[in-house]
């Protein structure tokens, strides 16, 4: 089982899912962060989450794309030494910020300036 709590915040979106982010739960996941993507900023806070498999890993990175795409940015923020360690090792950090708490996730993407849309 999976929950995601979203929550608009000054200048961004905060996108929580709560729960194991695996192959069972990763439409939803994709669901969520299709209909975010649109958003400038979106911020993804990884706490909640104990888990994640590779369509997982698949299923944020999709996310983070379609974002930019659209002329947004995304930052996750995850305090969990596990996954965390998952993100380094795998380069995720190498194309979104990564950070261990939600306040300076919110303060690297509130730098961050957004490309603009040709």
């Amino acid at each position: 089982m999976l929950d995601i709590q979203q929550e608009t915040a000054d200048g961004y979106v905060i996108c929580r899912p709560v729960g194991e982010l695996d192959a069972f739960t990763v439409s939803q996941f994709r669901q969520a962060l299709a209909e975010l993507a649109s958003n400038r900023r979106i911020l993804i806070d990884m706490s909640g989450v104990p888990f994640v498999d590779s369509a997982g890993l698949g299923a944020l990175i999709g996310g983070i794309r379609r974002a930019r795409e659209l002329g947004g940015d995304v930052a996750v923020s995850c305090n969990r030494p596990t996954l965390t360690r998952l993100l380094h090792t795998t380069g995720f950090d190498r194309i979104v910020t990564v950070t261990d708490n939600v306040d300076d996730a919110v303060t690297a993407l509130l730098a961050i300036e957004a490309p603009q849309q040709s």
